[in-house]
């Protein structure tokens, strides 16, 4: 690691426009037998095999979403391609259909229109926020990127047009400043978080559902008062360490369905799109917060481990 190494703005630019590449060429982690990009369902979530938990048999392996700018007749068109680390900037973006207008009527999913994940290459850095949008179908949301590097945005949506499919549409954006390699955490099964602890039973299996189990306790006592945040007790993301496939699940129940409890334990069923390292982010709110718990996860044993369990002091601290 080379401290003082220089990004200008011209090679921020540069970074977006071959993020992609960048990412998939010189990622941490190589990827094994990466899918062809296809329809990303209902938020990414896992189509189980017979038997397995949540199964309902009959599925394929689900796609992974964010590959793609463009899919299914709608584009990302990301109007802020490039802002600097530090400072507090507008990010704007449009979705645009077939016919190059801009969408301005969505289907209402998890208690919004639209979910935004802006996460960095080395998957180190992560955001899941929730812009505004203007009349004329614009959103925008003001952030601010602790570091200069690569980043990734995902708008993550359901066009209110009859017929339409939940979508995950990605592209790159590109933060100036000074740049300092960093190296993603070294896999473990417990987080820690804003004077929380979460740890993870069970495990993403590259093409077969799979159940994860977070608990989530305080001072070493189980925290069973979880607030639901966007409708349920927790939301999940996971990032594929490479390329950033994006696989966006749901737990299993939801508040107010008679059977759910608010905590210790949040469960989800997932099905990892294939062998890899991933970069898991759990939200959750407790006492009127949302805090975040990151964890790095092996699917299958093509995916070399990262070179050294490196975590920062913005982990968990995110804007929601």
């Amino acid at each position: 690691m080379h401290a003082g190494l220089r990004i200008t703005a011209f090679a921020a630019a540069l970074a977006a426009t071959f993020g992609t590449a960048y990412g998939v060429g010189k990622g941490v982690d190589p990827v094994a037998e990466d899918p062809a990009p296809a329809r990303h369902e209902s938020h990414g979530e896992a189509s189980p095999d017979p038997g397995e938990p949540g199964g309902h048999g009959g599925h394929e392996t689900p796609p992974a979403g964010g590959l793609q700018i463009s899919e299914g007749g709608y584009t990302l068109d990301l109007r802020t391609p490039a802002v600097t680390a530090g400072k507090r900037s507008e990010l704007s973006f449009a979705i645009r259909d077939s016919a190059g207008r801009a969408v301005t009527a969505y289907r209402r999913e998890h208690e919004k229109e639209l979910h935004l994940i802006v996460a960095s290459r080395d998957l180190v850095t992560y955001r899941h926020l929730h812009p505004t949008r203007a009349a004329d179908g614009t959103w925008s949301i003001p952030v601010e990127l602790p570091r200069a590097g690569g980043y990734r945005v995902f708008a993550d949506f359901t066009p209110a047009e009859k017929g339409a499919e939940n979508l995950t549409l990605g592209a790159d954006l590109a933060a100036a400043g000074s740049f300092e390699p960093r190296r993603m955490p070294a896999p473990d099964t417990t987080a820690r978080v804003h004077g929380y602890e979460v740890r993870l039973d069970g495990g993403l299996r590259p093409g077969k559902a799979g159940e994860l189990e977070l608990s989530v306790s305080r001072g070493g006592r189980p925290v069973t008062n979880l607030q639901p945040y966007l409708g349920a007790y927790g939301h999940l993301v996971a990032l594929r360490s490479g390329d950033l496939a994006y696989l966006h699940v749901h737990p299993n129940g939801e508040p107010g369905d008679g059977r759910t409890k608010p905590g210790p334990r949040i469960s989800f069923t997932a099905t990892a799109p294939s062998s890899g390292t991933y970069r898991l982010f759990l939200d959750f709110r407790h006492e009127g917060q949302v805090h975040t718990a990151e964890f790095t996860v092996r699917a299958g044993g093509a995916a070399a481990a990262p070179d050294a369990p490196a975590h920062d002091e913005e982990a968990g601290a995110h804007g929601h």
